[in-house]
């Protein structure tokens, strides 16, 4: 038995912290024409009727307790807004609002990174009745031409727009007072010709704002979030208050109540607010707990990181969750950082995964920090969704498993098509949008005949005989490929155990090969390995060293691959790193496999010229 092996058997011996969570219950149907609807068989809890109706309750229940801080800048002290302060100052943004004449058909537009006063203004859209649309910083900071902003700004017909500073984000407020010279602004700073955020939220609040909370049901809109825009501009997807808090009330109806009083949960959060994962599920989510949202302005990338790691020494979640290349470098720095680890796992309860598979590894070396610390393995959790649903699925019970997407949370029926030879997925429920706003024809488009959405992605039981254990992403159905023998290339499932076969020396891949002899891949380095390499070589070209220990690890992969839907032939280690503007990676940090793939053609091309060109590995 290899010492690997050994490892891990020792792991799995150990027994899970309770997860206070209801186990898997499910009812499955199985149609003649092959396809499966599957429903949990746990109730829904009772929905708010708005996230404005369920901000003004917690408010009133613990005034005084801590709702929302941030540090100052530098690393500084943390500040913030208890429930109570941060109610005047909602109501106060409400009634500005509602002063500018804006109503259910406007919209803010909102430039900035998570922040308490981006947090407070959409809270303020929420109790006015007025839609706010989260747009990725990136799109305004990083982006050389704003086309992605300008589209979503001519989509919405925004009449406000937030940035937190004027000066940060004055090439993005110019290009808008450009496209509407009457636009009002509104910034912390109140530079640069625009509203200070404190003068209207000083606005004395009168009882228009609670007329105007009690006209917001489950069909009001909440906010407007874009998807990634893999395939053109990105398509704009209406929030209800309906669809959010649906979500809550279907993890409500997941949890065990013992009638145990627990302390208020304390989050650590990086992930953008203009995502559903952060900005709609983690937030409402942590909101109708009652909870303190630290706000983390580290990012799982070098120079950043090390923001997190500061923010963990004194913030102790109950949940942890992130993107999977977070829990890599989170477990790379507890390796080696013994006060970390105490702090992290303190008072954890389970840790979250999303947007990608966690590595089989990544899990086991999280797993036995935890068990170092705690003696109990933690519970690693996953809830999957998209923009469009909300959350679909989650992984509800602790598994030693990861890759599972779970089953369907209460309230929402999954339904499994045949397409080829894999299981398309589609969902209906309260949390699925009705359409993409001003857009018939594409809403048309993404559902089916019975009205279910259509998500594209492919799913499978892990056991057919025995549902409850749960399901497995199965790829994009538009991602996958044939080579041009014939044969099928899983690209959801080869893509993670690439990944994983080539860590700690790879950030991520892109799988290419449709309609060629063989696989290829187009590889990023991770920064941290570069580092690495630098410091242990001086003066070596890193990349070089890098991608040949790249190299290896794919020739180890392949000895053991089996057939040629699994082997890598060639390889390109990338300089380059992935762009927003091209829409190869989000502020998420995940990677669009179909976007990368467009725009370096010229680099997939290398990989299938003879005799092997300079720069491309040979396996």
């Amino acid at each position: 038995m290899t010492a690997t092996l050994e490892a891990t058997r020792n792991i799995l011996s150990v027994p899970f912290k309770p997860l206070p969570q209801k186990g898997p219950d499910v009812h499955v149907e199985r149609r003649a024409d092959g396809s499966i609807l599957i429903r949990s068989n746990h109730a829904l809890a009772e929905p708010a009727r708005s996230i404005g109706h369920m901000f003004a309750a917690r408010a009133a229940e613990h005034p005084d307790r801590g709702f929302l801080m941030q540090r100052e800048p530098g690393h500084g002290p943390w500040r913030g807004v208890t429930y109570g302060e941060a109610k005047r100052l909602v109501d106060g943004i409400a009634q500005g609002l509602l002063d500018r004449g804006l109503g259910a058909d406007d919209c803010v537009l909102i430039l900035s990174a998570n922040s308490v006063e981006h947090a407070l203004l959409m809270l303020g859209g929420y109790t006015a009745g007025v839609p706010v649309s989260p747009i990725s910083p990136a799109h305004s900071l990083l982006s050389s031409d704003h086309a992605k902003l300008k589209h979503a700004f001519a989509t919405l017909k925004a009449r406000i727009v937030f940035a937190q500073d004027s000066t940060q984000y004055a090439r993005a407020i110019d290009t808008l007072r450009q496209l509407d010279p009457g636009l009002v602004v509104v910034t912390v700073d109140g530079g640069n010709d625009t509203l200070a955020f404190a003068d209207l939220a000083a606005t004395e609040p009168t009882a228009a704002v609670g007329e105007a909370l009690d006209k917001v049901a489950h069909a009001s809109v909440g906010k407007y979030l874009f998807t990634s825009g893999s395939t053109g501009m990105p398509k704009c997807v209406p929030q209800t208050h309906g669809m959010m808090t649906h979500v809550v009330a279907a993890s409500e109806g997941l949890r065990v109540d013992d009638g145990e009083e627990r302390e208020p949960p304390q989050s650590l959060e990086w992930m953008p607010w203009s995502h559903i994962s952060a900005g709609n599920i983690a937030f409402n989510g942590n909101l109708h707990a009652g909870g303190t949202l630290y706000l983390d302005e580290g990012k799982p990338i070098p120079g950043m990181f090390e923001t997190t790691i500061k923010n963990l020494y004194e913030v102790s979640p109950l949940v942890f969750g992130s993107a999977p290349i977070a829990f890599a470098m989170l477990a790379e720095a507890m390796e080696k950082d013994e006060k970390l680890r105490k702090s992290f796992f303190r008072n954890l309860i389970y840790m979250g995964y999303g947007g990608a598979t966690l590595s089989s590894d990544v899990n086991e070396r999280m797993q036995a920090l935890a068990i170092a610390e705690t003696g109990h393995r933690i519970p690693m959790t996953t809830m999957y969704g998209a923009t469009e649903t909300q959350g679909i699925t989650v992984v509800h019970w602790a598994t030693e498993r990861v890759g599972l997407i779970g089953l369907p949370l209460p309230g929402t029926t999954l339904k499994l098509v045949p397409s080829g030879d894999k299981m398309e997925v589609r969902v209906k429920g309260p949390t699925v949008t009705s359409g993409y706003h001003n857009d018939p024809v594409r809403s048309a488009e993404a559902f089916d005949e019975e009205g279910y959405y259509k998500l594209g992605d492919a799913a499978r039981f892990v056991d057919p005989e025995d549902p409850s254990q749960g399901l497995v992403f199965d790829g994009r159905i538009t991602e996958d490929f044939k080579l041009d023998s014939g044969t099928w290339v899983s690209v959801g499932t080869l893509r993670p155990d690439l990944i994983a076969a080539c860590a700690p020396y790879v950030q991520d891949i892109v799988v290419a090969g449709q309609d060629k002899p063989h696989i290829g891949i187009l590889a990023w380095p991770s920064a941290a390995a570069l580092a690495d390499v630098a410091a242990e070589v001086p003066g070596a070209d890193a990349l070089a060293i890098v991608a040949e220990r790249i190299a290896d690890k794919l020739r180890a992969h392949n000895a053991t691959a089996g057939g040629s839907s699994r082997k890598v032939k060639r390889a390109i280690v990338l300089r380059e790193p992935p762009s927003i503007d091209g829409g190869e990676i989000t502020d998420k940090g995940y990677v669009n496999q179909r976007a990368t793939l467009s725009r370096r053609s010229e680099d997939v091309a290398r990989l299938y010229l003879d005799p092997v060109p300079e720069g491309v590995l040979d396996l």
